[in-house]
């Protein structure tokens, strides 16, 4: 019998006679589940300290330049984070600087959108 055979001898099966091959074969070759999560917890990690990297969870959105249309990056600044224009300003014309710390990606990526939409150089960190 030929892959494709069994291939499309499976295609041909319920569900209930999927589930009564795998656990068959499961008695017959002695496997689990869990067996292939065993071999992978003896793979070396990527990283070089063995330990996986920790996965960012917020971020700064710093603005590194506004770009030719200062005034439309200041208008953006205000609505993003919801201060006055005089503070927009401020923070605009003292860039590099930080717009908003420590919010999560979707609301970083947003903002970041936003502002580069009005011509601004953007950063996450």
């Amino acid at each position: 019998m030929t892959k494709e055979e069994i291939l499309e001898a499976i295609d041909s099966m319920t569900v209930m006679d999927l589930h009564q091959l795998v656990e068959a074969l499961k008695e017959k070759y002695n496997v689990t589940a869990a067996a292939p999560m065993m071999a992978m917890a003896g793979m070396p990690m990527a990283a070089g300290d063995g330990e996986a990297a920790p996965e960012k969870s917020t971020y700064d959105v710093i603005i590194s330049e506004a770009g030719q249309q200062k005034i439309q990056v200041i208008k953006a600044v205000k609505e993003a984070i919801g201060i006055g224009l005089k503070e927009a300003k401020e923070l605009v014309d003292a860039a590099p600087k930080a717009v908003k710390e420590n919010c999560t990606e979707e609301e970083a990526n947003k903002i970041k959108e936003a502002l580069e939409a009005c011509g601004a150089t953007i950063e996450l960190k």
